[in-house]
């Protein structure tokens, strides 16, 4: 008997589907000069699917006016992926700067630094 899928699955696949779709939609529809080269790094939804928060890390520009550019463009690109994506729930999107990555090199400096001193002393 095949194994019936779980919401969590179909959870997954969605929100794969809207990171994909967004990326590319980003790139090619979105034209405000404050949003610069974006990567999609996660997507969270609703269990409902009614929202999903979308991480993103930007390599140029300002990360809070690159937040409040996809945030004004929200409207658009749910409207967009209204069009791309097959289900009756297309989830509002809210962006979130995901400073994980930002942290992540700030600790690699400190260790790197720390290194170097632990280095010349010995």
């Amino acid at each position: 008997m095949p194994k019936k899928r779980s919401s969590g699955d179909r959870n997954v696949r969605i929100a794969d589907q809207i990171q994909r779709d967004l990326s590319e939609l980003i790139a090619r529809e979105v034209k405000d000069p404050r949003i610069g080269l974006v990567t999609i790094q996660a997507v969270e939804l609703t269990p409902d699917y009614a929202h999903a928060k979308i991480f993103f890390t930007t390599l140029t520009g300002d990360p809070r006016q690159t937040q409040e550019a996809l945030n004004h463009a929200a409207g658009h690109l749910h409207n967009l992926l209204f069009k791309r994506l097959h289900i009756h729930t297309v989830p509002t999107l809210h962006f979130v700067f995901d400073e994980s990555i930002e942290k992540a090199v700030h600790m690699s400096r400190l260790i790197d630094e720390a290194n170097a001193t632990r280095a010349k002393d010995d």
